[in-house]
């Protein structure tokens, strides 16, 4: 009876892909919902990548926070190394300013050394003049002074060589 009518076949295709198409994405559904369970291992890979890159952006970060604090302790340590070359410059041109002045003194002195030498030796040379003419003028005294009192007659001395050395 209804096999007979051809427009029957029809609906009955028709109605039959309809049941089909909707009990295959039933079925699809039911399927992908067992199969999200068991998940895909890309979709592993993915989020352990994604895991890996947080961890290596908080490395990251914790790095860049670890840089920044060397680098303010490096900026502290060259002022400190510059304040000490500043000094150590400043030591060196003292102690160059005092060896200038050092050498000045030790040939100043030198100099005065050699003054006070030329001086000493002036002295002692004046000394000895004084001496040798104190000895001449005590030699001279002594001699006017026996000449005076007539111990030292030297006109009779004198005449009596005369004739014996005419004589001879």
């Amino acid at each position: 009876m209804y096999i007979d009518n051809p427009e029957f076949i029809i609906y009955v295709a028709a109605v039959s892909f309809a049941l089909g198409w909707i009990v295959a994405k039933v079925a699809a559904y039911f399927g992908n919902k067992f199969q999200a369970r068991t998940r895909d291992p890309r979709d592993q890979r993915i989020l352990s990548l994604d895991a890996e890159l947080r961890v290596a952006q908080g490395n990251v970060d914790k790095a860049k926070a670890k840089l920044e604090e060397e680098t303010q302790a490096l900026k502290e340590l060259q002022n400190k190394v510059d304040e000490r070359d500043k000094k150590i410059e400043n030591l060196t041109d003292t102690v160059t300013n005092l060896k200038t002045d050092l050498k000045e003194s030790v040939m100043k002195t030198r100099e005065l050394r050699e003054e006070l030498q030329d001086r000493a030796a002036e002295n002692i040379r004046a000394e000895v003049k004084l001496r040798d003419i104190e000895t001449e003028l005590s030699v001279a005294r002594a001699s006017t002074d026996l000449i005076s009192t007539g111990v030292l007659d030297y006109t009779e001395d004198e005449e009596e060589e005369a004739t014996s050395t005419v004589a001879k």
